[in-house]
């Protein structure tokens, strides 16, 4: 049996590589997914608005490490080979996407209905009040509760260890089954977490309390 040493500890360190990769892609993947969701639930579509709705409802309604299961084990089923770097990223984009569509609706729709209406009088298309009116002043409502998604999202690839992607959980489970000491080594992975999620919350808290000084005002 295995001590824990530098060696593990540094194989735990250098897994957060592969969390922060995974968080970068179902981010951007997410944020992708998050706007179009966000809009077709604004549009004046009744389609669109039905189709994002359940979407939304079904991401939101069902458990992520449910999602990566139905992704990892269902691809192979339907006759699609897939590992679980791309089972892990697929899903958590989707379960990403429902989240930050539904923020972003919420920071459209708190766009005062005067600038609507002010839209409206000039007689803009729904794409011309999105970008010149409406997505502008939505998207500095919108800082501050996305940033604290992030931290969601970093959070949220731990469960990929389930379907055997290597990072940062996983690489405590690997060095815990050599060493047996559990309460140090997963102790080492919280910290590792800790550190890459608290900048992000307290960035989160200064926006936040920078916007409600500006809405104040």
């Amino acid at each position: 049996m295995r001590t824990f040493g530098w060696s593990e500890l540094w194989f735990i360190v250098e897994a957060a590589k592969w969390t922060v990769a995974l968080s970068a892609i179902a981010f951007i993947g997410g944020a992708l997914v998050g706007l179009i969701v966000a809009l077709s639930r604004t549009s004046d579509n009744r389609l669109a608005r039905g189709v994002a709705t359940f979407f939304t409802q079904i991401f939101q309604g069902t458990p992520l490490l449910l999602q990566l299961f139905l992704v990892f084990f269902g691809a192979p089923i339907l006759g699609f080979e897939i590992n679980p770097w791309v089972a892990a990223a697929a899903a958590l984009i989707l379960n990403s996407g429902a989240f930050l569509g539904e923020i972003w609706r919420g920071c459209i729709q708190a766009v005062p209905r005067g600038q609507w209406e002010a839209a409206d009088a000039l007689s803009l298309s729904y794409y011309w009040r999105m970008r010149a009116v409406v997505l502008p002043q939505a998207m500095k409502i919108a800082v501050a509760p996305t940033v604290g998604y992030l931290v969601q999202i970093i959070k949220g690839t731990s469960l990929a260890a389930i379907i055997g992607f290597t990072e940062v959980t996983r690489a405590g489970q690997i060095i815990n089954n050599a060493t047996f000491q559990p309460m140090l080594v997963f102790g080492v992975v919280g910290a590792v977490y800790f550190i890459l999620c608290w900048p992000l919350s307290l960035w989160a808290g200064r926006l936040e309390k920078r916007q409600a000084k500006a809405l104040a005002r």
